[in-house]
């Protein structure tokens, strides 16, 4: 994303400090895997003089830069560092494997943070404001920039309101960009402006994990803005790593939430896909045979484990844990430990057309998930966690049998215009996948990957009408 000179400066800022619920022992690295879908990508290190590794020539020249250097106009805060996270397996090992199996259910490899930022705001901290204007897409009949004009340069809160924009998602899905391992480059400046975007769209979002310190940089971004939003926050854990990236994450939400409070939690959703991607790679399909039970072994503990953590803080205020996963992979188990289950349901991997494509899943949603947790004692509210359309393909593992409508932003308008409106008169709790373009995909898994966004990668509304039925 494109900046010009200016942002926000911090007149004052409170230190890093380690959390006691945070993993003592960051040996391994995050690596999340999700079919279809999966969050936001990487980008280049954040740099700051506590960098150990500096038996890398290149972490160590990281090491020696100073803060001013970065491009972010917001004072960094006290990294931590992560030492060793690749011993257990290497980034590209699972890089080219996943590669090796991308096809028509590409499982995307996202992966959690090398280092953890966290900025915390003081009361009494001077903002100033000068949000960078983005560069128009260039195939883009009707984009819309994404910098609010207008805005107050003293104050995130005031901005002016895109017109083109309407209040009428019921969620939408989002991970701030350079919020996974090997690299943090998410910014609090970028995530404000996401979020004074997102807040003309919706009052829901959902976020996939929690590091490189998102978790607390929505919540100030939304305190900052003042905007009414409620975020369903994330943990990510990994298979078999002896909960390593789960003890993680974990401290990273209560160190976001010691800070920022839970005013703006709706809820922790622990795993994505976890069921998805332990049954698949075991070479079986059924969520509930031997493989789903075992995964749902590894998986359940976390989230038990979540729930004592939020009765241990005495928030004043019940917090759901719940869990997400592709639509046909829900592991009964799991869903009895839950209070929410999120469902991945994408008609376009269901080679449905662009006509059947709202109806086909309303249908599979209500029949294959809301109709099976009905069934269950505690009967966990469900809600669909990714739904959307393609606008775009790449040529690089390009499939000419990937889908029988096009993928495009004329079909992808024709979705939103079946899908959205209805599912909220039908009381259907639903995110929009997604928020914007992530390019990254369309170079390492190529096909329609990169391109499912209502905004360009540059946060530019796409040539789309957005339906105007207020939730």
């Amino acid at each position: 994303m494109q900046h010009e000179a200016g942002g926000y400066s911090m007149q004052q800022i409170t230190p890093y400090r380690d959390n006691p619920g945070a993993s003592s022992n960051p040996n391994l690295q995050d690596l999340y895997s999700g079919a279809p879908h999966s969050p936001s990508g990487i980008h280049a290190h954040s740099p700051f003089d506590s960098v150990n590794d500096v038996s890398d020539p290149a972490r160590s020249s990281l090491a020696q830069t100073p803060l001013a250097a970065s491009s972010s106009p917001y004072m960094s805060a006290p990294l931590r560092n992560y030492e060793n996270l690749d011993e257990a397996v290497p980034n590209s090992q699972w890089l080219e494997e996943k590669a090796r199996k991308s096809n028509r259910r590409s499982k995307w490899v996202v992966i959690g943070s090398l280092i953890t930022i966290l900025v915390l705001v003081a009361v009494g901290v001077a903002l100033g404001v000068t949000l960078g204007k983005k560069k128009s897409s260039s195939g883009s009949n009707n984009s819309s920039s994404s910098t609010p004009p207008g805005t107050n340069t003293a104050d995130p809160s005031n901005f002016q309101k895109n017109p083109a924009l309407k209040q009428s998602f019921y969620g939408i899905a989002y991970t701030p960009a350079g919020s996974q391992l090997p690299d943090c480059g998410n910014t609090l400046d970028q995530v404000i402006e996401d979020i004074q975007l997102l807040s003309q769209l919706t009052t829901n979002i959902r976020l996939y994990g929690a590091d490189c310190n998102q978790s607390s940089l929505v919540l100030a971004a939304i305190q900052l803005t003042k905007v009414n939003m409620n975020v369903y926050l994330g943990n990510y854990p990994a298979i078999n790593d002896n909960g390593v990236a789960y003890q993680r994450q974990k401290g990273e939400i209560q160190t976001a939430i010691q800070n920022y409070g839970v005013n703006n939690v709706a809820g922790i959703t622990v795993g994505n896909e976890f069921i998805l991607d332990y049954v698949t790679d075991q070479g079986q399909s059924d969520p509930n045979g031997s493989a789903g039970d075992a995964a749902a072994q590894q998986l359940i503990p976390y989230i038990q484990d979540t729930r004592t953590m939020i009765q241990s803080m005495n928030l004043g205020k019940t917090i759901p844990v719940g869990n997400a996963d592709a639509g046909s992979y829900f592991n009964t188990q799991v869903l009895e430990a839950v209070d929410y289950g999120m469902s991945n349901v994408h008609p376009w991997f269901a080679n449905q057309t662009i006509d059947n494509a709202a109806g086909w899943t309303a249908e599979f949603f209500a029949t294959t998930n809301v109709a099976a947790a009905q069934a269950l004692s505690n009967q966990p509210k469900m809600y669909i966690a990714e739904t959307g359309w393609p606008t775009d393909t790449s040529q690089f593992n390009y499939s000419p049998n990937d889908g029988p409508s096009l993928a495009s932003v004329p079909n992808l308008q024709i979705f939103l215009d079946t899908f959205v409106c209805q599912a909220n008169q039908n009381g259907t709790g639903y995110f929009f996948f997604e928020y914007f373009d992530e390019t990254w995909k369309a170079t390492t898994y190529g096909g329609v990957e990169g391109y499912w966004g209502l905004f360009d990668s540059n946060r530019n509304l796409k040539n789309l009408t957005i339906p105007d039925c207020a939730v």
